[in-house]
């Protein structure tokens, strides 16, 4: 199809309209920075910092071992862990190796990591301590996976945090688990005092040869395993590095707390921090104040993050008391970002906050505002370098003629998958000649903008009118009482689907469904008001802080049986 492309004209300056992309391993990255930063600090943890030579050859280590006891190219190795420095290392030393990363949800219960396990034939896992008798469990129903290499957080501590960290770890968890080194379970420890530190040569291909199978979050259906190649990594970090033209090569640092296990925070934290010299402060949680703590004393020049940490953050009650001056620029992903939480977040900080739009199929990011040129609050920005982007009509499939007309927008670049692990049939439904079906609802307008309406599934249809919840949720975060809102569609006799807002508010305030009611009315047209009000504590949500809005809609129909 012939693409007219706008956006280009609204790119400031700095920003070329197309960029080169070395056809190189993603572990270059590492090596390459080691190179040029060898003493420079890669990683800060909890007060232990390591130099990005002592992060490339810890790798080495680990890539020397993993090929001693069997791992050839193109063999899955998962990785169960929370950003640490092990998280870096064995990502990095997997990719050396050969192998391609499982990046695995460190909170996923054995059901759910059984399957992940079995779907992606991974050969060995790389976990915590603390998850090693749930990995245990599951071994045995996994017939491909062959070894565990087991880590602790207390491995990358400095003294005395090291030794004091299992009377933590059994106060918090109530258990203190002691791994041998066996057979077939190996303490990363132990590895990195014995294996060899020789550099590992591979034939990759990056074009196409995988670094990584990320499973989406499975909100429906099963998860599924997104091919990323070597060079959907690649290009999309660089795309991020030329996005942040203002960031200086070697000279910042990144807070990281959005998971190395979501492909959000691999990108922008991790991956763009190897590859431009840039400290990772790493935070195994997001836990308000230590966040709060963390900004103020190592000082993050940028803070990628989705909107529920900004707004949690926001609403500690002692913010005012912690200097987040350091933060210079945030791009937030995973969810909409609220107008209001944007303003707020930029007021306390003084820095920029911007809104990004990606998903797992594209590396992650395809769009973003511009963090020093102008942005248009509400949108998602424009597309990145060699992205192109096109509303289809979801009647023809064809793109729309008009500026401002809804469709379903579609994505291509060198960041889109290869497609979905063993699934040709769901490769096909959202692959078309190279364009990637999003399963969004937006528009663009006449400069190249876009603008997310909704989840095509996600779309509420009510008395035969289409309503979009990030609409409605929009005014629902502008009252304010409101902390966190999510809109669902949920079943209705009447009118097929009926509207219900699920409310968090702030800490000490008082607000009632009526309260929002004639709010809402103020701001929205009647078929758009909510029917339904909940409040709740706390939202579902998944790891890097996107509300579960599915896994709300279930538990209203199952209600809805039990009441029937």
């Amino acid at each position: 199809m012939e693409l007219v492309k706008p956006w280009l004209n609204q790119y400031p300056n700095e920003i070329p309209h197309s960029l080169n992309y070395e056809k190189k391993p993603l572990s270059q990255f590492l090596k390459d920075a080691a190179t040029e930063f060898p003493h420079k600090k890669a990683i800060h943890f909890l007060g232990k910092e390591l130099t990005f030579k002592e992060v490339y050859l810890e790798s080495c280590k680990l890539a020397n071992y993993l090929q001693q006891i069997g791992i050839e190219k193109g063999d899955r190795v998962a990785i169960m862990l929370p950003n640490c420095p092990q998280a870096v290392i064995s990502y990095y030393g997997v990719l050396m190796a050969g192998g391609i990363v499982v990046q695995t949800n460190p909170l996923y219960m054995e059901r759910e990591l059984e399957y992940q396990l079995n779907d992606s034939d991974s050969k060995v896992i790389i976990t915590l301590d603390l998850l090693f008798p749930r990995v245990s469990r599951v071994k045995p129903n996994v017939s491909s996976l062959q070894h565990i290499i087991v880590t602790g957080i207390k491995d990358y501590l400095p003294f005395p945090k090291n030794m004091i960290y299992p009377f933590i770890q059994k106060k918090q968890h109530g258990v203190v688990v002691k791994v041998e080194h066996a057979e077939n379970t190996h303490l990363f420890k132990r590895i990195l005092e014995e294996a060899r530190e020789d550099e590992i040569t591979m034939n990759i291909d990056a074009v196409e040869d995988l670094a990584l199978l990320q499973y989406t979050g499975g909100t429906t259906g099963f998860p599924k395993g997104v091919m990323l190649t070597h060079l959907n990594l690649v290009s999309n970090t660089i795309m991020c590095a030329k996005w942040m033209y203002r960031a200086k090569r070697g000279e910042e640092s990144v807070l990281g707390i959005l998971p190395f296990f979501h492909v959000y925070g691999m990108t922008t934290v991790m991956n763009l921090s190897v590859l431009q010299g840039f400290k990772m402060i790493l935070l195994p949680k997001f836990e308000v104040e230590d966040t709060l703590k963390t900004i103020s004393k190592q000082r993050p020049t940028l803070f990628p993050g989705a909107p529920t940490i900004y707004i949690g953050l926001l609403n500690h009650p002692d913010i005012q008391n912690y200097d987040l001056s350091s933060i210079e620029c945030c791009i937030s992903g995973s969810a909409p970002l609220p107008v209001e939480v944007q303003d707020k977040f930029e007021r306390v900080t003084g820095g920029k906050l911007v809104e990004g739009y990606g998903l797992t199929e594209a590396s992650p990011v395809t769009h973003s505002n511009s963090l020093w040129g102008e942005r248009i609050i509400g949108s998602i920005g424009l597309p990145w370098p060699d992205t192109e982007a096109v509303i289809l009509s979801l009647e023809t499939g064809e793109p729309v003629d008009n500026p401002g007309e809804i469709g379903e927008i579609a994505v291509k670049g060198p960041q889109v998958m290869k497609g979905y692990w063993n699934r040709p049939d769901e490769t096909a439904a959202v692959m078309r000649n190279d364009w990637l079906l999003t399963g969004d609802l937006g528009y663009m307008d006449e400069n190249g903008y876009f603008f997310v309406v909704d989840r095509k599934k996600d779309m509420i249809i009510a008395g035969g009118f289409n309503i979009y919840p990030r609409e409605i949720e929009e005014v629902l975060y502008e009252h304010e009482s409101v902390q966190e809102v999510v809109v669902a569609g949920v079943p209705d006799a009447y009118r097929g689907e009926t509207v219900k807002a699920y409310i968090v508010l702030k800490e000490g305030a008082t607000c009632t469904e009526e309260d929002l009611e004639k709010f809402s009315r103020k701001h929205l047209a009647a078929y758009k008001v909510p029917r339904l009000y909940e409040f709740r504590k706390e939202l579902p949500k998944t790891a890097v802080g996107k509300i579960l809005r599915r896994a709300l809609i279930d538990e209203e129909k199952e209600k809805q049986k039990k009441d029937a």
